[in-house]
């Protein structure tokens, strides 16, 4: 086991990054509980420096898992890269992380304002630099108006704007968040996507964990699917949509009879009395001859529309089993968990 990382197997060794081009660089990574339940399978991970990274997956997949190793909460039976160009476990990177775990429990006897003191005090945050930081965060997460009242007293969604806060009270270069938005009401939400914004805008890295794509897919850069323990697909959502790119165009009337023999053409019916016209490709100077051609017969164009896959649709074409259309579920690969 290698001086200075007791938490996890490391048996490939590995340099940092190139000129430190990862905040998160994992190699390898691979966990089974008790020698039977296998929850990661040799995940190979990158994430940018000042990106704002998500990690996908239905439950069972191994999110919580991979952030637990991350973060040594979990030791993992072997892995390998680097945490901000540091071993994966090295207090010296952990020290710039900061960290709201999935389900997270504070005392509830502490006011929110004692809670952001006491775990800024663990992070060896000077006690001046605490008061000064807990007021600015307090003020970010609308929370300031409950800083001293009871955690007992709050709300789920409170709970967890006090524990974003925590996470961002050292000022850290990394944050990572398991399910940051659980039990968050729609406003709530949309607070923590700016304060992500936020944080991207001022060279901050963001690793995120959530069940909410559609938060997702506002503010993420990158994304990874895991899915069995594996990573499945890895990139920015463009990159994993771009063969989806499409133009529709929806007509008054039936399909014409000449859309029907082009091979780049796709006609469909679109409710009563319209068509619709789907032509792969995000270039619009494509469809131009085809919007020139319909205006030339005397066609009603109701609409001209780019289309892609949503991360849902991506989400979902990656979890599912194409010879039985059913999910994959953790047992069907030796109980990923």
């Amino acid at each position: 086991m290698p001086h200075g990382n007791p938490y996890n197997i490391c048996v490939v060794p590995r340099p940092p990054s190139p000129n430190g081009q990862f905040a998160i660089d994992l190699h390898d990574v691979d966990k089974t509980y008790r020698g039977k339940v296998h929850a990661l399978r040799g995940i190979e991970m990158q994430v940018h420096h000042g990106e704002v990274f998500g990690l996908l997956g239905p439950n069972g997949a191994g999110k919580s898992t991979l952030v637990k190793i991350m973060m040594t909460v979990v030791r993992a039976n072997r892995a390998s890269g680097t945490l901000l160009g540091q071993p994966v476990g090295s207090k010296r990177a952990l020290a710039r992380v900061g960290y709201l775990p999935e389900h997270h429990r504070m005392p509830k006897y502490l006011t929110g304002r004692q809670a952001l003191d006491y775990y800024a005090a663990l992070a060896h945050v000077p006690k001046a630099a605490r008061k000064r930081r807990a007021e600015e965060l307090l003020d970010i997460v609308g929370m300031s108006e409950w800083g001293n009242r009871k955690i007992g007293s709050y709300s789920k969604g409170m709970q967890q704007r006090i524990g974003v806060a925590q996470a961002l009270m050292n000022e850290p270069d990394l944050v990572v968040l398991d399910e940051p938005t659980d039990g968050v009401d729609p406003v709530g939400r949309r607070d923590i996507r700016d304060i992500l914004k936020r944080l991207k805008s001022e060279g901050k890295t963001v690793f995120l964990n959530s069940h909410l794509l559609s938060e997702l897919e506002m503010v993420c850069d990158r994304v990874a699917i895991l899915v069995q323990g594996e990573v499945v697909k890895q990139g920015t959502i463009h990159e994993l949509t771009v063969e989806s790119e499409r133009y529709e165009i929806c007509i008054e009337g039936g399909a014409p009879e000449w859309a029907a023999r082009e091979d780049a053409i796709r006609t469909e019916p679109a409710g009563e009395d319209a068509s619709l016209l789907v032509m792969p490709g995000a270039e619009p100077g494509g469809v131009q001859p085809v919007i020139d051609r319909l205006r030339g017969e005397g066609r009603t164009i109701v609409s001209v529309r780019p289309r892609r896959e949503t991360l849902e649709d991506l989400f979902m074409r990656a979890v599912t089993d194409p010879t039985t259309g059913e999910v994959k579920r953790p047992g069907a690969k030796g109980d990923a968990g």
